[in-house]
Formats: C-alpha cells, structure tokens, sequence
C-alpha cells in the first residue's frame, strides 16, 4: 500500500516538493477506499464527503437532466482529482453523479482535513490553488470549444489533450461527453 501513497506523493511534488515528514502529514490525510465499475461513489442529491484523488481507474461526472438524459461533465483517471466541487466546499447535495467507469482505487480527503492540511502546510495550499487554477482554465476550455467548435473539432481537441483517455471511454460514453448521439459520433469518424 505505501506504493499506492507514493503516486500521491510524485503528484504532488510536480507542484511542490515535500519533506518526508511533511508528506507523512499529508498522507494520514487520506483514506483509500475501492469500488467497482458501475459503482456511484455519490449521487445528485447526496452529500459529498471527499474529494477524490484517482490511483487506478476511470470516472465520470456527470448531470442528469428532467428528461434523464445524462449530461457529461468530465472524466477522471490516474493522476486527477474529482469530486462535485461545490457540493464538497459547501457541505451541500451534489448537483452530479460521479460514477466508475472501470474498478477504482481512491485516496478520499475529507473536507475538514484538506482545511487542516492546507492551515498546517502552506505548500499544499499552493498545490491545491495550482490545480484549481489549472482546473478553472480546463473548464473554461471545454466551455469555449463547446461554443466555438464542432464535434469533430471537439473530438480531435480530446485526442490531442488526452489520447489515452479517449481509448478507455466506451463510444456511447464519448458520444454523450461530446454532445452529439453515437450514431453521429460513428459518421463522423468512420
């Protein structure tokens, strides 16, 4: 298990380099939990606990809408955070569900110990700004290409950012985080 603590610890030494001591206060942050594909880690309308940091497998964030159509907000594999952002912050009901797509293993950070760590350790407050601020302008990116750009364009903007995850998300998956129906998705790229 120490291994599955030292992703974490590499993640977090992209942005800011820890002690060993400093990383044990870190890492007694987290607990590790698992879960299945298909498992919903939180649903719209419950409490969201953690913000999750992905150590193996696939997620997906999505919004369900009055129609049940599911709305993809955005995906999660090793190496990323997720969670419903508001929801977390705000001790609120989560306005998405976060769903595997594959088996996952999790670190979970409770709100009250991100506040702790952050209060304790000024370099995980850089570390957690520099991610928000990254995940800020990723949004603002897909945002602007959901304005500006077609499917294709939007499908070969997800290739060139992240080529790996397209391989692993199923084709009706990707239809939907698109926003266009698998039918097109296939004419357009066969």
């Amino acid at each position: 298990m120490e291994d599955k603590y030292n992703l974490l610890k590499v993640h977090i030494e992209k942005i800011v380099a820890l002690t060993e001591e400093e990383f044990a206060f870190v890492k007694q942050s987290f607990i590790r939990k698992e879960y299945k594909k298909s498992d919903c880690i939180f649903k719209e309308g419950e409490n969201v606990k953690y913000i999750y940091f992905v150590l193996s497998g696939l997620l997906k964030l999505y919004y369900t809408d009055e129609n049940s159509k599911e709305h993809i907000v955005s995906f999660a594999m090793e190496d990323w955070w997720e969670s419903d952002i508001q929801a977390f912050y705000t001790n609120g009901d989560a306005s998405f569900t976060l769903e595997c797509l594959e088996d996952t293993e999790l670190l979970c950070l409770s709100l009250e110990n991100f506040e702790r760590m952050c209060n304790n350790l000024q370099k995980m407050e850089r570390f957690f700004l520099r991610k928000s601020i990254a995940g800020h302008i990723g949004s603002q990116q897909r945002i602007l290409s959901f304005l500006t750009s077609g499917a294709k364009e939007r499908y070969e903007q997800l290739i060139t950012r992240n080529p790996v995850l397209v391989q692993r998300i199923p084709k009706l998956v990707l239809a939907s985080y698109l926003g266009v129906s698998r039918e097109t998705l296939s004419r357009l790229f066969s």
